[in-house]
C-alpha cells in the first residue's frame, strides 16, 4: 500500500519562500544573485501564500526595511569613496569590469577584475602606483560595506519574518510540528 501525502498551498508557498530567504542570503554572501531582491520576493511569495492582512504587515515592514537598506547602501559606501579620493568613474568602469570579469573568470573574477579596472583608472589618473593603490583599496573598503549593509538588511527582514512562519496568528500557517511530521511521512 502507498502513503499519499497532502501538502497545503500555505506549506508549499512557505517553502519555496523559505528557499528564496536562503538563497537571497547566500547570493549575497557569494555575489551570483540580486539577493535582497530575491529575500523581500520570498517574503511577497509567503504573504501571497498566507493572504492574510499580518502577511501583509509583514511583507510591508520588509519593503521598508530593504529601502531603508538600499539607501544606506548607497550613501554609507559614497561617502567614504569620496573622502578616499575615488572618482566616480573609477567604480563605474570597476563595475562593468567585474561583470565581464565575472563571465570570464568564475566566482573569482568579479572581485578581481573589479580590483584592476579600478586600479588602471586610478593609475592613468594620479600616474603613481602608491596613489593609485590606495585609491584602489579605499573602493574595495566601500564596496565591501555596501555588501555588509545589504547582508544585514537581508537578515533583518529574515529575522522579521521568521517568527510569522509558524505564528498561530496565521492561519494553515507552517509549524515546526508539521514539517518535520510530514519529513517522517515522506521518509
Amino acid at each position: 500500500m502507498m502513503n499519499t501525502m497532502v501538502v497545503s498551498t500555505e506549506t508549499l508557498t512557505t517553502l519555496g519562500a523559505a528557499l528564496l530567504v536562503a538563497v537571497g542570503i547566500a547570493g549575497l554572501i557569494v555575489p551570483v544573485l540580486p539577493g535582497l531582491a530575491c529575500v523581500v520576493l520570498g517574503v511577497l511569495v509567503w504573504a501571497i501564500g498566507q493572504s492574510s492582512t499580518a502577511a501583509w504587515v509583514v511583507f510591508a515592514v520588509a519593503c521598508v526595511l530593504a529601502v531603508a537598506g538600499y539607501v544606506v547602501q548607497v550613501l554609507v559606501p559614497g561617502r567614504q569613496l569620496s573622502r578616499g579620493g575615488v572618482a566616480r568613474r573609477s567604480n563605474i568602469v570597476g563595475l562593468v569590469c567585474a561583470v565581464v570579469g565575472f563571465f570570464v573568470v568564475p566566482v573569482v573574477g568579479a572581485p578581481l577584475f573589479f580590483v584592476l579596472g579600478v586600479f588602471l583608472v586610478e593609475y592613468s589618473r594620479y600616474r603613481e602606483r602608491d596613489r593609485a593603490w590606495a585609491a584602489t583599496k579605499s573602493a574595495v573598503r566601500g564596496v565591501l560595506r555596501s555588501i555588509g549593509v545589504e547582508l544585514a538588511t537581508a537578515m533583518a527582514i529574515a529575522v522579521t519574518w521568521t517568527p510569522w512562519i509558524s505564528s498561530p496568528a496565521l492561519p494553515n500557517s507552517l509549524s515546526t510540528s508539521t514539517l518535520l511530521s510530514a519529513l517522517r511521512r515522506a521518509g
